[in-house]
């Protein structure tokens, strides 16, 4: 696990250096105003004994409405195998949300915040709408492509009288993963 952990640092230290390296100044990096983008990220939790597991993937489609504001759609799958005493169940879980990000910055490494609103449904939820705000970052590797992390803080409700109710019930999710625009 050190060694692994060892060459992640390593290939972080990496990227700028790959990206300098390759010629590419602050103004060659990032989306304008018309493109799209499309990441792919992924989440993923074990116990030690690997008998309680989930893993969750997410992919955005998203149209730049200026360089720095992106709106699109995000659907998002998770899957959850829990063991315990009484229980061995796999349960599956969706979102679909809209969303609206604002980037920060012009160079290669662009942090952004936003929002998002849509539905989640499956066998561990009940089906019900969400909200959420949501911070994270951007590091273009090359002019197109970036690596993404996201933290979303995400709240349930059913109506506009339980969502100011259910804010302080919400939850945090993280994804990290890659993206391009086009």
């Amino acid at each position: 696990m050190k060694k692994f952990s060892l060459a992640l640092c390593a290939s972080a230290i990496m990227i700028p250096a790959y990206s300098q390296a390759q010629g590419m100044s602050s103004h060659d990096f990032g989306p304008h105003t018309g493109d799209r983008e499309f990441s792919l990220s992924g989440t993923g939790t074990s116990n030690k004994d690997f008998d309680n597991s989930s893993f969750g993937v997410s992919a955005d489609l998203g149209w730049y409405l200026s360089d720095r504001t992106v709106a699109g759609v995000r659907q998002s799958i998770q899957y959850a195998d829990i063991t315990g005493e009484d229980l061995t169940d796999d349960f599956w879980n969706g979102s679909t949300r809209g969303y609206i990000d604002y980037h920060f910055g012009t160079q290669a490494a662009r942090p952004f915040v936003g929002a998002s609103l849509g539905a989640i449904y499956g066998d561990g939820v009940k089906d019900t709408g969400t909200a959420g705000l949501e911070a994270g970052l951007k590091y273009y590797v090359l002019s197109s492509t970036y690596i993404l992390a996201r933290a979303e803080y995400q709240f349930l409700f059913d109506s506009g009288s339980s969502a100011s109710d259910n804010f302080d019930d919400g939850a945090w999710a993280y994804v990290f993963g890659i993206g391009f625009n086009y």
